[in-house]
């Protein structure tokens, strides 16, 4: 009786599964299915095909046969066609397929390497989807499994991957952000972010992270952070049953200066003597515990072209270049290969790179029998190496510039080139190339300016975890910023760009998500004034697949705000748009248009930009309407007009459409006065003055009647607590005797010193943000400062600066005193959802 029971039960599993699969055969095409084939996946298309053609007199496979539908499409019918007639006969075809486990197990076990195959390459964007349900429901070994992705064209380092096998949830802190990725998820869950630093008490919202299909996971940034802090992150993921994960990490942001061995300070004019400046052979590394540090004082690096670079880094690692003046190299001003922990610091690099000998078609070769144009010579190239700065540099004055499309793709010199994919995986990745001014000039460009190499594969360009911020970046026939390839957690960001043929490129996104917020792109054009887009994307099906965020970007130009560009025949791209301000001043046949997709991937977005062009007095865009959510004053034609060509612009938003830890500090336009006005008195105390980070040498503050007078070579802090907003005012006197380097103010959040937040009132030191003029002749007065523009959020630290390293104890005579501090906040009440709102777009301080 017991055996009569498990046959019974087992022929009863058997029938239903049989019914399932015969009901959902049977069934209409639905909401869902037309969902997919928006995605214009080669699958979903054939998918939807079949449905609606198949009959009696039309089977699947001289359907196939007959497809006759877009070429991208069409290679894939005729390729699989015997393995999708099978698939799509036995219902295994459709990923929006929702079966029980039993039912999953019935269709896919007997699944041969072929279909697989077949599965793998129709379905580009579901790779992680399809992955899963092969390796958990077929019978196929897993050599199996990897020889058919490997035939799908599939990159080998995603085989396996869905399941998230072996992989690590990850925080990976930068200078001013967190990278997150948690892995084995699903695409309908949910993942909230919310993050505090170590010494706050309140909890500030992010980002969600967004969807990342190749691997499976939830991957985002928190962005805006303060240097060398600790944050508290909490993600909670919750799916599409309502149940409940939470993820929580912890991890440091990276300081704003690397640690340095004092055994291992060189001074160039010590260890220089002329031609290439070699690292290998001089044995200069660092190490984890110090970095080993040269610094420019005087002499010029100066190199032939005998030689690739004028410095050559080679697979030194831990290694700090600062304030160091370079010239000439065959190839590169700074070269390095297989390394990591680079720094490279106030740099000026000019005069490098190939000459022209022979021109031919346009382009430039370096003889008459070279068989490749000149191209790649650029004045940084850290090639396979990861962890990386490159901050205050200038690159500019390469000896070649490049030809413009007339004559085919440009070739010619970067400044920046970058291939982070370093052999170690622990060192990918994890550049940061900031507040750096990169130029060409009218008639002496770039190809482009900061370049990734291996555009089209995972392990290209930036790779995952870098940030490109508060650049001046300007002159090429190109793209002036390039990060295609790897793009996980990739921001650009606070940058101005101009005078390009695209100002940022992210075709392909291979991985995602990557952000571009805050910049300010304007007027480009090559050299003949011609111009193709702003933002420039595609290949989301060709190099599937990953989602870019385009925030709060100021475009003025003449052309095209965000387009698609062909990458392998496909110009498909996933982007979420939102509050950028996009105007164009040109209108013709693709031209002038603030949006233009094509393709129309269902899952991209277009929420709230305020798009105009200014020759037809109104938008012109390009898209999916079931995707677009309009501006609501789009169309009011005077406030469209109004923009200055300027880095920062104030828009008009309703309080709904802000974007949690993205955008700025929003002023609110139904009042006509702040709500609000807030005055803290700062009083100061004597036991309550320490020393600021590590910057005292020596001098004791004095405090008298709420006054404290530095005298000597001090730095003293005194604690404070208030948010700053860029309304933020201080108001206070100043008193300054003798001569020093630097007399002024830090406003700070830690014990750790951020140059760009030194408010330099006196000195001859070059340093912090220039507010001298404020005294003038005058050196007792009483000064009002707009705090904002330095500091926004929590203030912990005001710090009182008298800077003298240079002179000798015995002759400082200077001092210095602070008296009457007052800090006012205007605080304004945008917590109304109905309330219109006026938010910074475009390119910030």
């Amino acid at each position: 009786m017991h055996t009569f029971n498990i046959k019974l039960s087992t022929m009863g599993l058997f029938f239903a599964v049989f019914l399932s699969i015969l009901v959902t055969s049977c069934s209409s095409v639905t909401e869902r299915e037309l969902d997919h084939a928006k995605s214009g996946q080669p699958g979903d298309v054939l998918y939807l095909y079949l449905s609606e053609n198949v009959n009696k007199s039309n089977s699947a496979k001289k359907l196939l046969v007959d497809y006759s539908g877009p070429k991208r499409v069409q290679k894939y019918a005729e390729k699989y066609s015997e393995e999708i007639a099978q698939l799509f006969t036995q219902n295994a075809l459709s990923p929006s397929l929702k079966a029980a486990e039993e039912v999953k197990k019935v269709l896919f076990e007997k699944i041969s390497v072929e279909q697989a195959s077949a599965l793998f390459a129709l379905y580009p964007i579901d790779t992680a989807k399809w992955m899963k349900t092969i390796s958990t429901y077929s019978s196929l070994t897993k050599n199996d499994i990897y020889e058919s992705a490997i035939t799908a064209g599939l990159d080998p380092s995603i085989v396996f991957a869905a399941s998230a096998s072996g992989f690590e949830d990850t925080a990976t802190p930068l200078i001013n952000s967190i990278g997150l990725v948690i892995y084995g998820q699903d695409e309908e869950s949910t993942a909230a972010v919310k993050f505090r630093a170590d010494d706050d008490t309140y909890w500030r919202e992010g980002l969600d992270l967004a969807w990342e299909p190749i691997y499976g996971s939830f991957a985002g940034s928190i962005v805006y952070l303060e240097a060398n802090t600790t944050y508290h992150i909490e993600v909670t993921i919750t799916d599409v049953y309502g149940d409940v994960v939470e993820h929580t990490f912890q991890t440091t942001t990276k300081p704003n200066t690397p640690p340095i061995d004092p055994n291992k300070i060189y001074y160039l004019s010590e260890i220089y003597s002329g031609g290439q400046l070699d690292l290998e052979a001089l044995n200069i590394e660092g190490s984890a515990d110090g970095y080993a540090k040269i610094i420019g004082d005087g002499p010029v690096i100066e190199a032939s072209s005998d030689v690739l670079a004028a410095v050559d880094i080679g697979n030194n690692s831990y290694v700090m270049l600062e304030n160091l003046t370079v010239k000439g190299g065959q190839r590169y001003g700074i070269f390095a290969k297989k390394a990591h922990h680079i720094w490279i610091k106030g740099c000026n690099i000019s005069e490098y790179g190939r000459e022209a000998v022979d021109i031919r078609n346009g382009k430039a070769y370096s003889s008459p029998t070279s068989n490749s144009p000149i191209n790649y010579d650029s004045g940084i190239y850290l090639e396979r190496s990861g962890i990386a700065v490159i901050e205050e540099c200038e690159v500019h004055s390469p000896n070649l510039g490049a030809n413009n499309w007339s004559v085919g793709h440009p070739k010619g010199a970067n400044a920046l080139q970058v291939w982070a994919y370093h052999d170690s995986d622990a060192y990918r990745g994890e550049f940061i190339v900031r507040n750096n001014r990169f130029y060409g000039t009218a008639n002496h460009r770039f190809n482009d300016v900061i370049e990734g190499r291996m555009n089209t594969e995972r392990r290209g360009g930036f790779v995952r975890n870098s940030a490109i911020y508060g650049n001046y970046i300007a002159y090429a026939n190109d793209d002036l910023i390039e990060i295609d390839g790897g793009q996980q957690n990739v921001l650009v960001y606070n940058n101005e760009l101009t005078q390009g043929y695209v100002g940022i490129s992210i075709a392909p996104n291979l991985i995602g998500p990557s952000y571009l917020f805050h910049n300010y792109i304007h007027d480009l054009g090559d050299d003949r004034g011609k111009e193709w887009t702003a933002i420039k994307a595609g290949g989301l099906l060709s190099k599937p697949a990953g989602k870019t965020y385009v925030i709060e970007n100021y475009i003025n130009t003449d052309r095209n705000g965000i387009a698609g560009s062909s990458v392998a025949g496909d110009s498909t791209f996933w982007i979420e748009a939102y509050n950028n301000i996009i105007l164009n001043r040109l209108s013709n046949n693709a031209v002038g248009l603030g949006i233009y997709d094509k393709e129309k991937f269902y899952l991209s977005k277009f929420v709230n930009n305020l798009i105009f062009n200014t020759k037809i007095n109104g938008p012109k865009i390009d898209v999916d309407f079931d995707s677009f959510v309009e501006h609501y004053k789009n169309h009011d034609e005077v406030y469209s007009s109004s923009f200055d060509n300027q880095p920062l612009v104030n828009l008009s938003i309703l309080n709904e459409f802000l974007i949690p830890n993205f955008t700025r500090e929003a002023k609110n336009l139904n009042d006509a006065t702040p709500s609000l006005v807030e005055n803290k008195f700062v009083e100061i105390n004597e036991d309550d003055l320490t020393k600021f980070d590590n910057q005292t040498k020596y001098g004791l503050p004095e405090v008298k009647n709420n006054k404290v007078t530095l005298v000597g070579n001090s730095w003293y802090k005194i604690p404070i607590e208030i948010e700053v907003t860029k309304d933020t005012m201080l108001t206070m006197t100043v008193d300054i005797e003798g001569s020093s380097e630097i007399v002024g103010i830090a406003l700070e959040s830690n014990n750790s010193l951020t140059q760009s937040k030194v408010l330099k009132l006196g000195g001859s030191q070059k340093f912090g943000n220039d507010l001298t003029n404020l005294l003038s002749e005058e050196r007792n007065k009483t000064i009002e400062i707009e705090i904002g523009k330095y500091h926004l959020g929590p203030l912990r630290y005001i710090v009182f600066i008298l800077d003298n390293d240079k002179v000798e104890r015995i002759n400082n005579k200077a001092s210095v005193s602070f008296s009457n501090i007052v800090i006012t906040n205007l605080k304004n009440d945008v917590s109304n959802s109905n309330h219109e709102i006026l938010i910074p777009v475009g390119k910030g301080l």
